[in-house]
């Protein structure tokens, strides 16, 4: 079977491509809106929190819209 990434890209995705490639498939589904925070980073195979990281150290916004603000705000208060 052949790679999926022509070997001459391969050092552009370092040492681990294949998870690279799902990190950044990840990325860009969730910057799309087609998956959530939490299941974009199960997507990639980490933990929401370095999910989190990954999408600061190349400047994506979260999507986190005022609806979802007010929920949480209501979740919050429910608890006190």
């Amino acid at each position: 079977m052949e790679n999926a990434v022509p070997v001459d890209f391969m050092d552009l995705l370092g040492p681990r491509p294949s998870e690279e490639l799902r990190l950044l498939a990840a990325i860009e589904l969730y910057r799309e809106g087609k998956l959530s925070l939490g299941k974009a980073a199960e997507f990639a195979g980490i933990n929401v929190r370095e999910f989190l990281y990954e999408l600061r150290k190349r400047n994506i916004p979260l999507n986190y819209d005022v609806e979802e603000a007010q929920k949480d705000i209501e979740v919050v208060e429910g608890l006190l």
